[in-house]
């Protein structure tokens, strides 16, 4: 069955993203977030079978939005270099301007159960798969290095990525993360680039 939606629903994930960043997930009842999202603790299951329902249906809620934003940014970026830079500013921007999502996604999520984390896993392949697609494109092009494993490779996009976020809310926000994206892109591209690239790029 699908899952209902609407302005209660929004309502009860944002409220779910405050809870569970102030709280912890296993210190966040299902009646603080009902609180907080200004609805009856019943209204909750209408919408959610459980508190863990609620984990993954925000981190899906936020992930596709997340997606959708960085592909549409993409579409304006004219090479393969400026995609990965785009793609690499806008997952820094996106956490930077939400301090709470960030907490949930990188501390939260990960504390989690072994179910909880196999849900997770299968959310973030539509994100994991747009990086595919940009490594792809861009050995097709002959831009990046066709010995490139593209698997391999996409680990370690995202994987750095996802440090230098968690990194930073480890540090409690002390410094700008958004502006990190231009060194991490540099490194990257170190590794992306087909050997006749890398003069042309530095």
């Amino acid at each position: 069955m699908a899952k209902k939606r609407g302005q209660k629903y929004e309502k009860i994930i944002n409220a779910a993203v405050k809870v569970i960043a102030e709280n912890g997930y296993h210190h966040s009842q299902v009646s603080k977030i009902a609180k907080e999202a200004g609805v009856a603790d019943g209204t909750i299951y209408l919408y959610f079978k459980n508190k863990e329902d609620i984990l993954i249906s925000l981190f899906e809620e936020k992930m596709g939005f997340f997606v959708d934003y960085i592909k549409e940014k993409m579409e304006s970026a004219q090479t393969i270099e400026e995609k990965v830079k785009t793609m690499i500013s806008s997952h820094l921007e996106q956490l930077e301007k939400d301090h709470d999502l960030a907490l949930v996604t990188q501390l939260e999520l990960r504390q989690s159960n072994i179910s909880i984390r196999m849900k997770v896993n299968e959310v973030l392949k539509g994100y994991l798969s747009l990086i595919d697609s940009v490594i792809e494109e861009g050995k097709e092009s002959g831009t990046f290095d066709q010995a490139i494993d593209t698997r391999m490779m996409r680990q370690v996009i995202f994987g750095s990525i996802d440090e230098v976020v968690t990194n930073w809310v480890m540090k409690e926000h002390r410094y700008p993360l958004a502006p990190l994206g231009d060194s991490l892109h540099a490194f990257l591209m170190k590794g992306l680039l087909a050997p006749g690239k890398k003069e042309e790029y530095s």
